[in-house]
């Protein structure tokens, strides 16, 4: 999930909780708005405590996990081990489900059958934490040989996946219907569940009732964020390559420089978004990878960039890919260049959370973890395949669970605060144990909530 997140945007993330509050803080009395409390929440305690006795076994599979990242379609090693522990439950395990994901099945009686996901894969790039687990896996990506970390928690997702399974498994006198627990590859590229879908994962398995994923996010831990609605971006991929003629660096009059006309697409294509959208609407283009030349007296023949196009309306999507098509051919025009390759790939649309289920879940949430601690919060910048699941028809919950300190988060949002690493953040070091127990819990009390008994 490549986040573009502004600073502002943090605060308005950080501030809207109370974020010095315990996550053990007593449950907080419920608005006279809020909906009837559901018959999940009484189970809080059973989930609470079998989620603490299992930690001792999470901890050294999270550490294992983040210590051995693999990036996207390439993820074999963390499917093998969470298809060995899902046997270990009881659930029926297939393997290479679009590509390298799985999908693990427990039949428990008639009842509602419930989707959760959880991704495998890493990203590339080297992790900075310093933490003594840290990731120095490396792999062959697009640019060649690189590091692999799990800058954005899936680590996280995974574990609290497993934990989650195992507390349902644990509690099948307390609910009926098939449990669909599946490990997504290829999240970060936007490609994953495409090919889960594509592979059957509806028609060669249950079609599911209810679909569920959660995403770490740098809040406090103890905390968890929620929204009706639109809860993350459209996503869009751009990649362009600027043709011209080589030639000598000290004779450029000779040559036809494809860096200067991608430099000056670079700077244009942003007039798009602060003069063309309307102000009041979300949308970014940004360029995140440029590739062209070997040395610094040679003018390239041609020169690739890569980048992400984010929105939040259908409206604004179609203007900023619009944009980008036009400004890219105005650049190479302008240098009587040859038109450029324009390939945009659509990568998914705006998750779309179910407002039925988010009041129904709300419910157990704030009555399990307390008002203070679970709160609705804005829709994100970033974009999620997760949304793919959604769109067939599948009532379906995208939640976000803090992973720092709690006083470290407040800190960095008072004025002068050092501000803590986001996700994609070779720095980004979730605290492991409050932020995965709090992650299984609020996943196995929200599947408890909507199961049959």
């Amino acid at each position: 999930m490549p986040p573009r997140i502004t600073s502002s945007l943090a605060l308005a993330l950080a501030a809207s909780f109370a974020l010095l509050a315990p996550a053990c803080a007593p449950a907080a009395a419920q608005s006279p708005s809020a909906p009837a409390a559901s018959p999940g929440v009484p189970l809080k305690g059973a989930v609470s405590t079998r989620v603490d006795a299992m930690y001792p076994w999470l901890e050294p599979i999270y550490k294992d996990l983040h210590a051995h990242p693999e990036i996207a379609f390439q993820e074999t090693r963390s499917a093998a081990r969470l298809a060995a522990e899902m046997r270990k439950l009881g659930f029926e395990v297939t393997e290479k489900v679009g590509r390298t994901g799985l999908v693990a099945l427990l039949r428990n009686g008639a009842g509602p059958t419930v989707l959760v996901r959880t991704e495998l894969d890493g990203l590339p790039m080297e992790e900075k934490t310093g933490l003594p687990y840290a990731s120095r896996a490396r792999a062959q990506g697009e640019a060649g040989d690189t590091f692999v970390t799990h800058s954005c928690g899936h680590d996280v997702h995974m574990t609290a996946w497993l934990a989650a399974a195992r507390t349902l498994a644990e509690m099948k006198s307390q609910w009926h219907g098939t449990l669909m627990f599946i490990a997504q590859p290829a999240e970060e590229v936007g490609g994953g569940a495409r090919a889960m879908l594509e592979d059957g994962l509806f028609t060669r398995f249950p079609k599911p009732d209810y679909a569920f994923a959660l995403h770490s996010w740098p809040l406090a831990y103890g905390t968890i964020g929620f929204n009706s609605g639109a809860v993350s971006s459209n996503s869009d991929g751009l990649e362009i390559v600027f043709k011209g003629r080589g030639g000598h660096g000290s004779a450029p009059d000779k040559a036809l420089d494809p860096i200067a006309i991608a430099a000056r697409f670079i700077v244009d294509v942003q007039t798009v978004v602060s003069r063309e959208k309307d102000p009041k609407e979300f949308g970014v283009v940004t360029i995140g990878a440029i590739q062209g030349g070997t040395v610094g007296n040679i003018i390239p023949d041609s020169v690739r960039l890569r980048g992400t196009i984010r929105s939040y309306s259908p409206e604004v999507r179609a203007k900023l890919l619009d944009g980008v098509r036009r400004v890219a051919n105005a650049s190479a025009a302008m240098a009587g260049a040859p038109a450029p390759e324009i390939a945009l790939k659509a990568n998914g649309d705006a998750i779309v959370n179910d407002d039925a289920l988010v009041r129904r879940t709300e419910a157990v949430f704030k009555d399990a973890f307390g008002a203070a601690n679970a709160q609705r919060m804005p829709a994100m910048t970033a974009s999620e395949d997760f949304s793919l699941y959604a769109e067939q028809g599948i009532p379906s919950m995208f939640f976000f669970t803090g992973v720092y300190d709690p006083q470290a988060v407040a800190a960095s949002v008072r004025p002068g605060g050092a501000q803590l690493p986001f996700n994609h953040s070779p720095f980004y070091a979730p605290v492991p144990e409050p932020s995965i127990k709090t992650a299984a819990e609020a996943m196995s009390l929200a599947v408890l909530n909507v199961l049959g008994r």
